[in-house]
């Protein structure tokens, strides 16, 4: 996986910042999106919403025909408005949320013995259900590549023993993931 140069990284995050923005403010959508070559190349992405520090909201997309721009457009948005486990960002928290980005590399099915834990996300999948979590997750918890396997498991609503049964799918991807903060992005003040 290539890395992108901060100044598409840059631009990418000022899309999802806009994008979050009209979402709050009134629930509208980003019709005009930059068309940088590298960005408009089919990609997957997450976009992580934090507010004080604290997860907020994070929507993504894992493989795409879709371009990466219209990708980390599309899951800002989500990520602002529909993501099923908290409510609508408002308007009076834009100010305090960071957004970060996850750009992903493709997946490729993996044996538990090659998972590296903060190297690698996996997606497991079991008849229909499905859990993923980005390679940051586990650093951030300083979680073993066992503890990923089973955390991925209990995301997909199956057994934390699940990725041990040959009909579980496994499969990793990497992500190059940057935010705001990383790259020194102020959050426009609401209104701007």
């Amino acid at each position: 996986m290539s890395s992108l140069p901060d100044r598409e990284k840059q631009l990418l995050l000022g899309v999802a910042r806009r994008v979050v923005t009209l979402a709050a403010e009134r629930c509208e959508s980003l019709e005009d999106l930059p068309q940088d070559e590298n960005l408009i190349r089919p990609a997957g992405a997450f976009v992580t919403l934090r507010r004080r520090g604290r997860l907020r909201g994070c929507i993504g997309q894992l493989a795409s025909t879709l371009p990466l721009i219209s990708v980390v457009a599309q899951s800002a948005r989500a990520a602002a408005l529909e993501d099923p486990r908290f409510s609508p960002v408002r308007p009076s928290e834009l100010a305090e949320i960071e957004i970060e980005l996850s750009v992903l590399s493709p997946m490729e099915d993996i044996e538990p013995r090659w998972i590296e834990a903060g190297k690698h996300g996996l997606m497991v999948s079991k008849d229909s259900r499905r859990g993923v979590l980005l390679p940051q997750v586990a650093r951030e918890f300083r979680w073993t590549a066992e503890r990923l396997l089973e955390e991925t498991c209990v995301k997909a609503g199956l057994g934390r023993d699940a990725w041990k049964d040959p009909s579980t799918r496994i499969q990793a991807f990497a992500a190059e993931a940057f935010s705001e903060s990383t790259l020194r992005i102020e959050p426009e003040a609401p209104g701007d």
